[in-house]
């Protein structure tokens, strides 16, 4: 059985498996509520724009055209552009307002391999520059810019964006540029991105950037675990994203929050608030759920829960560091279980690299207010490590029922703290001497 194989099946099983949990305690929590259903009167295929899944004819012209007619002709209501089974080749492409791409079983819209002649966008402000290269950036390969109301879903389609040469690229020094997205949405709303099974993105592969009321659901996102960058969501300097009930197994994070980088993100000042995660399953050689370590322009008001993670580096990563400045507050991890990894949680002040050399590094971030509960994790090889800044204390870091056992050596202590303050109370094993009982630990009484 093929990894891409197996992976599938164990995702519908363990989203259906936590599916039938929480429905046969008659509850499905749910954040989608904050962007509504849209149902489009109006209906085009892409083939009625010449496109041709063979896997060889090149779609462009299709795709653009498909969307130029939605564009100026604004159905009321918006239109539906459907994509039947077969292999869709095609350059990047821009979406557009009150549209809906939808994706039949079978249906795999595929990038082409030409790094050369691939459109180049300008560097996000919040960034100042491409994320790897200086100066611009590859365009998306599914792009949307000031857009509102678009949904992408459908049947369980694939969006494929061939990224083997992109990665090979990265690896040997040869990339003119930062590497495209799979599907990137900037100032836009109202998106909803559904039903869909996202593979092999050059870069990451959803980032919505400088937008709110998003919906992710249903999705399923693979690339190989060497597969350098590939991140699964990066909902980044964006409010009220709400990602549900999907499967994720890349060469990077499963879900990471950003806000800018360095003097550009303090700059820009873009926070990412009222972000959702729930009911997320995946592995990954790095973390599974993460913040940062782009937070320049503030993180706040995220809840991560019901999650499942096996085969990953770091469970939950909170990551910062010198000359990001922002902040980092009122985050809470909860219902986690994690198999077979290499630290359970870690929370640090000394993570990534910076633009140039323009950065402040007197700018320190400030963390405060960050709970862990109900964690349980097997074949933890480090339960934790939780290190701030000394001239930036992390303060409020509230553990509370967490359980993570295997690996740890005798001569290898399971926790490894500094420049931190908080409490814990029902921990195993015992977390570092920073963490004060609860009584003494004012901040986190309420947490417990």
């Amino acid at each position: 059985m093929s990894r891409t194989l197996a992976s599938i099946l164990l995702c519908s099983f363990l989203l259906e498996a936590s599916l039938l949990f929480h429905i046969s305690y008659g509850y499905l929590i749910t954040c989608s509520g904050i962007v509504p259903t849209r149902y489009r009167n109006d209906k085009i295929s892409i083939t009625d724009f010449g496109g041709v899944g063979d896997g060889k004819t090149l779609n462009t012209k299709a795709f653009r055209e498909a969307i130029y007619r939605i564009q100026h002709l604004r159905r009321r209501g918006g239109t539906l552009l459907y994509v039947p089974p077969g292999v869709y080749l095609t350059e990047s492409f821009n979406l557009t307002s009150h549209m809906t791409l939808y994706l039949a079983r079978g249906a795999v819209i595929k990038a082409i391999q030409d790094a050369w002649n691939w459109p180049l966008v300008a560097p996000l402000p919040s960034y100042g520059r491409g994320r790897e290269r200086p100066g611009g950036r590859y365009m998306s390969f599914i792009h949307g810019d000031g857009l509102r109301d678009v949904v992408i879903t459908g049947e369980n389609g694939t969006i494929d964006g061939q990224g083997g040469i992109w990665w090979n690229m990265w690896r040997q020094g040869s990339l003119r540029f930062t590497r495209p997205n799979l599907v990137e949405f900037v100032n836009s709303r109202g998106i909803i991105i559904s039903n869909v099974i996202f593979r092999n993105s050059p870069f990451w592969n959803i980032h919505p950037v400088y937008c709110s009321n998003v919906v992710i659901r249903y999705v399923t996102i693979l690339a190989p675990s060497d597969s350098p960058n590939t991140d699964g969501i990066d909902p980044d300097s964006s409010s009220n994203v709400c990602i549900e009930d999907s499967f994720i197994s890349t060469g990077d994070d499963l879900v990471s929050v950003k806000s800018g980088w360095d003097e550009y993100g303090i700059a820009y000042g873009r926070p990412s608030s009222r972000i959702t995660i729930r009911r997320v399953t995946g592995s990954s050689p790095f973390a599974g759920i993460a913040v940062g370590s782009e937070t320049s322009g503030g993180v706040e008001n995220v809840l991560a829960e019901n999650i499942v993670l096996y085969n990953t580096g770091i469970g939950v990563n909170i990551k910062t560091n010198v000359g990001r400045g922002g902040f980092i507050k009122n985050i809470t991890v909860s219902e986690v279980f994690m198999e077979n990894v290499r630290t359970g949680i870690k929370i640090a002040g000394d993570t990534g690299d910076h633009p140039d050399n323009k950065f402040n590094p007197n700018a320190l971030p400030y963390v405060n207010g960050v709970t862990l509960k109900n964690i349980w994790g097997v074949k933890v090889q480090r339960a934790g490590s939780i290190q701030g800044l000394k001239n930036a204390p992390f303060r409020g870091i509230c553990l509370s029922k967490i359980n993570l056992h295997g690996m740890t050596g005798p001569g290898s202590p399971p926790w490894k703290c500094s420049d931190v303050s908080g409490a814990a109370i029902e921990v195993s094993p015992w977390p570092c001497a920073e963490l004060t009982s609860p009584q003494q630990g004012g901040s986190c009484a309420s947490h417990f």
